[in-house]
């Protein structure tokens, strides 16, 4: 295959250029009041602009002044009736396609707007800075001398009597049926494989599109993918994925955190020759791409499409604090990010919560989900602490998660409370319960809060671990209807809903 990377790489290098434009607060206000003056007058006939006022909207202070932060709930009935066809409600013109995400506080679904405008600046604009930041990285790199491999999911959905043209699924579902077709001439698969909804179906076609090409970088959700290379290995009787692709040299990966799969896939790959980027890409916005070689944070993408506002987190709820704008924000501080976009979803509440790690440039990571922590017994423990803690427990004694969720359980009479693990294992270590001491140990690094619980053991007992037979999450999963694609197990829950779900079929 011809290597276009050297003819592409100027193009990209701009993006790269444009970006160095906002790495200091002034520059970054002055793009994302760019972003905010562009949004407010695109929107200003639609209805939502009408009924508070965009198109007499000064600034920052005077969105802030007449909208509210609202979740999805709030936006459901209007974007239902955007599914259904009607045109100027929260964006202009008719928008045709929507990612179905997983549930709200109310236990439906929610569909995200994917608007024509949000696909080419922010999408597809966010997934060019993620290649342009590589190629930055790696000026020797060879990315466009062979094939990516994107796994998708799906336009699987829970609507009926759709409209005709309208396309609801996975988010990855959309970006994959709304490509550039010469675009699809650097992809595998096909879109016929890439969309199949039965994962049972799909994994060995994935196998089979994949297996003879010249893969040079995959990009997807990492416990899915992992599941894909073991298949794609075994088929072809190799050790590694370097064995059947060698010219492989980059994962871009997000969805998940990646610490806890980072083992499993040194395992299967070349370690010299594999590098990997991590990248904040949701249903509702491409956000944030790892832009150094440290992975210090994501670099916030200011000028695609986005306004972001931020509320510190206060996970007792006594207090959130008033949202700040991007060149407010505080460095160490953890807030839960809302946004204003192309999609039309406007001081929307994504629900995720992320921990400012530099302010010039602005860079992030994601602390978790504002519903996805446990607080049971005031220890304030996210997903980052746990995920971070696992890693570690896992390189201290050779184990390997496949799968967690973790949940309190409560006092009774004579007992403490704790925290229950359910763990399903790619290697088991050798003891368990030792494995249970070091994720406690390193909880305790990880979340003073819950060190002070566990000091004594005169609030929080030590956690306890149970072992996930094989295939446990995959089934919980397919027996909600979402396995496959991009879905995911919340790795932390504040009630005992999940678990007991998942040990009811253990």
């Amino acid at each position: 295959m011809l290597n276009l990377t050297n003819v592409l790489r100027p193009w990209f290098a701009r993006r790269i250029r444009a970006s160095r434009g906002w790495y200091t607060p002034e520059g970054a206000r002055q793009a994302q009041l760019g972003v905010l003056r562009h949004l407010l007058r695109k929107a200003a006939r639609t209805e939502i602009g009408r009924s508070k006022g965009f198109g007499s909207m000064a600034g920052y202070n005077d969105f802030a002044a007449g909208v509210a932060p609202a979740a999805y709930p709030e936006y459901r009935q209007m974007v239902e009736r955007m599914v259904q066809g009607e045109r100027d409600v929260l964006w202009p013109g008719v928008c045709r396609r929507f990612a179905q995400s997983s549930g709200t506080s109310d236990g439906k679904s929610k569909f995200i707007p994917v608007t024509d405008d949000s696909l080419r600046t922010n999408h597809y604009r966010g997934a060019s800075d993620v290649v342009a930041h590589y190629l930055d990285l790696y000026p020797q790199s060879n990315l466009f001398g062979g094939k990516c491999f994107i796994l998708g999911g799906s336009f699987a959905n829970e609507l009926r009597n759709l409209p005709p043209g309208v396309k609801v699924g996975d988010l990855s579902a959309n970006l994959i049926d709304g490509m550039n077709p010469a675009a699809n001439l650097l992809r595998v698969p096909g879109k016929d494989v890439a969309l199949m909804t039965d994962w049972t179906e799909k994994l060995p076609a994935l196998v089979e599109a994949s297996l003879h090409q010249d893969i040079t970088n995959i990009s997807g959700v990492p416990s899915w993918f992992l599941t894909v290379l073991r298949e794609v290995i075994k088929r072809a009787g190799a050790n590694t994925i370097h064995d059947v692709w060698p010219r492989l040299e980059v994962f871009f990966h997000g969805g998940i955190a990646f610490g806890p799969y980072r083992e499993q896939y040194r395992a299967i790959t070349d370690p010299a020759r594999m590098r990997y980027l991590e990248t904040y890409n949701a249903s509702e916005g491409f956000f944030a791409v790892q832009d150094t070689l440290d992975a210090a944070g994501m670099l916030l993408l200011l000028d695609c499409g986005v306004f972001y506002e931020f509320i510190p987190v206060d996970l007792s709820g006594d207090y959130e604090g008033k949202p700040v704008p991007a060149w407010e924000v505080e460095k160490g501080m953890i807030y839960e990010m809302i946004i204003s976009s192309c999609n039309g979803l406007w001081r929307y509440r994504i629900g995720d919560t992320v921990q400012i790690q530099s302010t010039s440039p602005l860079r992030i990571t994601i602390a978790g989900r504002t519903k996805c922590y446990i607080n049971a017994f005031g220890e304030e423990l996210m997903v980052h602490n746990a995920d971070a803690a696992i890693a570690e427990a896992c390189r201290k004694t050779g184990a390997a998660v496949l799968n967690y969720t973790a949940a309190p359980v409560y006092a009774v009479s004579g007992t403490r409370g704790r925290h229950q693990w359910l763990i399903e294992w790619a290697t088991e270590p050798q003891s368990v319960e030792d494995f249970a001491d070091i994720l406690d140990a390193e909880l305790q690094k990880q979340n003073s809060d819950y060190q002070a619980k566990r000091s004594g053991g005169i609030f929080l007992d030590r956690l306890s671990i149970t072992s996930a037979r094989s295939g446990l999450f995959d089934d919980w999963l397919a027996s909600t209807g979402k396995l496959g694609g991009q879905r995911k197990v919340p790795r932390l829950s504040n009630s005992r809903d999940i678990i007991e779900s998942l040990l009811h079929i253990q």
